[in-house]
């Protein structure tokens, strides 16, 4: 049998549970309203502390206290500065590297155009130094009575170091022929050896099948200008006892007879004497001739066509 206090106990046991779950936590609206009014007292706190900042003398209470504020913070101030120098150090490095990279690739593109534009200028210059040459020439008293000059420019070189021809932009249209000569500003460079509708081939003094009677200014000697070992020119049929000298200019003879009209007009600058030698096998002079016009480096050439009657 159960005691007979046991139902006063379990009395006891409920009034105090009853009484604890009678005494709640605060409500959220509750904890809400007194966030909202601390954060209000600070918000005026801060308010009236720079008021008064603002309002109060340089000098007083409120200043002196922000002075000791600020010297307590100091030490925390550097430090701060010195954890976050080299992060500043290094972004501020990195910036200024891709900063550097990018007008790098900047002032690349503008040296590049500006070669490009000097490499322009500089071929446009040697392109007038040409015309200039040649109109010189044209106006000069050298230049062969009876023709006409044909300018032209260069269109295809020579492809290798047994190719000896050329392309020029001016053909049949133009009046140009079989074996019209061709020459620059300088001198002769050969004849044409093929002629299209508008353009023409041109086989230079260096070509095999080149040969041009010429004359030496000074003594007059004569010979024929014809290839000689690699690039060279050579004077060749010159008597052994014939006087050439290394310096005489040589220009081609022309006509000497009527019957056997040359291809090239009287007068046409060729070259100079590089070298005489004699040997005794020889039957001539070893004449060696350096042409006026450079053959490696043609641009602008004109083609003499005879006038109409001539």
């Amino acid at each position: 049998m159960a005691p007979p206090n046991r139902s006063a106990r379990v009395e006891v046991l409920g009034s105090s549970v009853q009484r604890s779950r009678s005494n709640p936590y605060p409500s959220r609206s509750r904890s809400a309203l007194v966030r909202r009014i601390v954060l209000a007292v600070l918000v005026l706190g801060a308010l009236t502390l720079l008021t008064i900042s603002f309002r109060s003398p340089t000098a007083g209470a409120l200043h002196d206290v922000q002075g000791a504020g600020s010297s307590a913070l100091r030490p925390f101030q550097i430090a701060a500065e010195r954890v976050a120098r080299p992060f500043h150090d290094a972004y501020h490095w990195f910036d200024g590297l891709t900063k550097a990279k990018s007008q790098n690739a900047v002032l690349r593109d503008e040296l590049r155009t500006a070669r490009a534009q000097a490499l322009a200028y500089r071929a446009d210059a040697v392109k007038a130094q040409n015309l200039e040459k040649l109109l010189n020439y044209e106006q000069g008293a050298t230049y062969p009575k009876g023709f006409r000059a044909v300018n032209a420019a260069v269109i295809s070189f020579p492809s290798g170091p047994f190719t000896k021809q050329i392309a020029i932009a001016a053909g049949a249209n133009r009046g140009i022929r079989l074996n019209t000569p061709v020459v620059t500003g300088d001198g002769l460079i050969g004849r044409v050896t093929n002629v299209f509708s508008k353009t023409a081939v041109v086989s230079l003094l260096t070509d095999p099948d080149s040969y041009v009677a010429a004359r030496d200014l000074k003594t007059g000697v004569r010979g024929v200008i014809r290839h000689g070992q690699g690039n060279t020119l050579i004077l060749d049929q010159v008597p052994k006892q014939a006087t050439v000298q290394k310096g005489d200019r040589l220009v081609t003879d022309g006509t000497r007879d009527p019957r056997y009209p040359d291809l090239y007009p009287y007068g046409i600058p060729i070259g100079t004497v590089s070298s005489v030698g004699i040997q005794d096998t020889a039957s001539y002079l070893q004449v060696q001739v350096a042409p006026f016009a450079d053959l490696g480096s043609l641009d602008s050439v004109a083609a003499l066509v005879k006038t109409k009657g001539t």
